[in-house]
């Protein structure tokens, strides 16, 4: 069953945020994960949340999309990112959508 990872992160400085854009794609690669948003504009249509940048990751499961959080080739990416930003991140197990329910 596929699993997202979202995440709402407030960048504190851009500057190391650059660093950690360039990191962090390998490492998802090499889980199998790829983004299917990454920093794009956001309008709130409902409630207050206004993400600074917003970004889903897809993987083929949710212990993969764990692994992969929890890796050694993302330690250090984390780590960046962590030092520049202020970071919200859900793991949600996405069963295909079936439309009958």
């Amino acid at each position: 069953m596929p699993a997202y990872i979202a995440v709402d992160i407030s960048i504190n400085d851009p500057v190391t945020y650059d660093r950690y854009k360039t990191m962090a794609p390998p490492s998802i690669a090499k889980y199998d994960g790829r983004y299917l948003v990454r920093g794009g504009s956001t309008t709130t249509l409902e409630g207050s949340w206004k993400p600074q940048r917003f970004v889903i990751l897809e993987f083929a499961d949710a212990e993969t999309a764990r692994q992969w959080w929890d890796s050694p080739e993302y330690a250090e990416a984390k780590a960046l990112r962590q030092s520049c930003s202020d970071t919200d991140m859900l793991l949600v197990d996405g069963p295909a959508f079936d439309p009958k329910l």
